[in-house]
């Protein structure tokens, strides 16, 4: 599980943890909470282009439906198969079990700091 502490964060609610060149990106628990219990989830394709800032993907919950948005620009190296097939890991474990995809990064978006991201979401990470 990634410390939510030390991770980044876009105002989307989508978290980034950045090991090397490679970005895995998920929600955040403020968001998973908003959305309620999540029902399906589409991810971008392995192997794909993602852009910084452009939707690459749906997450449904019994509640909505929200758009899913790129953090990072580069290549789609893997996605979470798991959290495909059970999207609840998404409610029940967002900064672990729960990620979403991996990205080989070209290039980062701008990225807000936990205490950023906190302060602007009044809420706790």
């Amino acid at each position: 599980m990634a410390d939510p502490k030390t991770l980044q964060y876009t105002a989307e609610h989508e978290w980034v943890l950045v090991d090397g060149a490679v970005a895995t990106v998920g929600i955040t628990a403020y968001a998973a909470e908003k959305l309620g219990d999540i029902v399906f989830v589409d991810l971008p394709k392995a192997g794909s282009s993602v852009a910084e800032g452009k939707v690459v993907g749906e997450i449904e919950s019994t509640k909505s439906v929200s758009e899913l948005f790129a953090p990072v620009s580069g290549e789609v190296v893997q996605i979470n198969e798991a959290a495909a097939a059970d999207p609840a890991l998404i409610n029940s474990d967002p900064y672990g079990e729960g990620w979403l995809f991996r990205v080989a990064v070209s290039d980062e978006g701008p990225l807000l700091s936990a205490e950023e991201y906190a302060a602007a979401n009044n809420a706790e990470l």
